[in-house]
């Protein structure tokens, strides 16, 4: 028997990256997995690598619609949630000036709302059963500012507050609420966002992820296989023990 064995894990956003990871990490330790993604076929490989009992659902995390119809899909083909990671993320970048409200309204609807939705959908279920885990994917972005990313900082800080108040509101009901906080992690998003850096600077990629890593005070990219034991072992935590927790992975050490 593993660690999660009998318990039913939905991650959003799982079709790659972090979300990926945690997935396969989930997997690994005995739960049933869903991914929640935009696009099913996106997630196929995903899926056919996973070592147990998974399920793809499809829906767009800020249609709040699809995502309840989405988890309900989910607890009929692999029973109630028991764990819910909210994974699924976006990033754009802009000055502040030239941010336009819906520049925030996106990222409030990606990184908060998204949240807000899956979690509703699962939580009544896991407060009939007297418990249940809830973990946020937030970000290092969460806990500090950062220039030409305010939209996304603040989406972020407030994703940190929301699991906050949530671990206060449902501790009474045994149900976990934490987050983990990456810093810059190695994934497609990231070195997307290099690549872009270094074309509009005209540095090269090594020296634009340089600036970028020492701007976070990062030695280095987090991998996402880090982020994902951060989830597993919030995860193997007793229902009693503290909660609210926002577990920083940045990378700080060589």
């Amino acid at each position: 028997m593993t660690a999660l064995a009998g318990r039913h894990a939905l991650v959003t956003g799982a079709n790659r990256g972090i979300g990926a990871a945690i997935a396969a990490a989930l997997s690994r330790e005995g739960a049933s997995v869903t991914l929640l993604v935009r696009d099913r076929a996106g997630a196929r490989d995903v899926a056919s690598a996973l070592a147990g009992a998974h399920t793809v659902v499809e829906a767009n995390v800020t249609d709040r619609t699809a995502v309840t119809a989405a988890c309900a899909e989910s607890a009929a083909r692999l029973g109630p949630v028991d764990i819910l990671v909210n994974n699924a993320g976006s990033t754009e970048s802009s000055p502040f000036l030239r941010a336009e409200p819906e520049l925030f309204e996106r990222m409030f609807a990606v990184h908060v709302l998204g949240a807000v939705h899956a979690t509703q959908a699962v939580l009544p279920g896991m407060i009939d059963r007297g418990g249940g885990q809830v973990i946020n994917v937030a970000s290092t972005a969460g806990l500090r500012g950062e220039a030409y990313v305010s939209a996304y900082v603040a989406a972020k800080h407030a994703l940190v507050g929301l699991t906050r108040s949530l671990a206060i509101e449902l501790a009474r009901h045994g149900i976990r609420v934490d987050a983990v906080c990456p810093g810059y992690t190695d994934t497609a998003l990231v070195r997307d966002a290099v690549r872009r850096i270094a074309e509009r600077t005209g540095r090269d990629e090594e020296d634009a992820l340089g600036a970028i890593l020492a701007g976070a005070g990062q030695t280095r990219l987090v991998t996402a296989e880090e982020v994902a034991a951060a989830v597993v072992a919030l995860c193997g935590l007793p229902a009693d023990a503290p909660s609210g927790q926002a577990v920083v992975i940045d990378g700080s050490r060589p």
